[in-house]
């Protein structure tokens, strides 16, 4: 019984490795007939995408992610390699469990991204995925996924060549680019846009 649940999941888990290396995507929240549509770039070791993410995504959740008025899409950013692995970490869980693996990686930033070395910010990003629900098997094949790391850096060059982006967090209103902001400023943005 316990071999056929480790094959069982091993071969979930080698369908969505090999699902996310042929097209890796973002990640979003919310209606995507939502009249305003916001796309952050962000990177996971980025302390400024942590601050956003703790002083404004709770409320831009509640109030108009949750509200259908904004679709709200992630894009990645990957500066270095704690932040690649960090994203490997956050889609190991795929979509059902990207978002709260997400929250979780920017609430205890400090505690992961300024580990001493590259094994003990594996360690950490580990916990991370255990204390989210995955199994120690799968965060393994996630973070080995070498050809899953190369699709998904090259995804992450096209998209900040093509929107012209060089810092985070980026953040596109309905196609507009700004640059980081509170969430009072953010608010401001988004309901103009649906006052239109």
């Amino acid at each position: 019984m316990i071999a056929l649940a480790a094959a069982a999941t091993a071969a979930l888990s080698s369908a969505l490795a090999q699902e996310a290396t042929e097209a890796p995507g973002d990640f979003s929240l919310g209606s995507p007939d939502a009249p305003v549509k916001i796309v952050e770039y962000a990177s996971y070791t980025c302390p400024h995408c942590a601050d956003f993410h703790k002083a404004a995504f709770k409320s831009l959740k509640s109030e108009y992610i949750d509200t259908g008025k904004v679709h709200f899409t992630l894009r990645e950013v990957y500066f270095d390699r704690y932040g690649l692995w960090a994203a490997m970490v956050a889609r190991c869980g795929g979509e059902m469990r990207y978002f709260g693996i997400h929250d979780m990686l920017f609430d205890q930033q400090q505690d992961w991204a300024a580990a001493p070395d590259p094994t003990a910010v594996v360690n950490k990003l580990k916990t991370i995925g255990l204390s989210a629900g995955l199994d120690q098997a799968t965060l393994d094949a996630c973070l080995n996924d070498q050809a899953k790391a190369e699709a998904l850096i090259k995804q992450f060059e096209a998209n900040m060549a093509a929107d012209g982006v060089t810092g985070t967090p980026t953040i596109f209103v309905n196609g507009a680019k700004h640059s980081n902001m509170g969430y009072a400023e953010l608010k401001a943005l988004i309901d103009a846009e649906l006052a239109k």
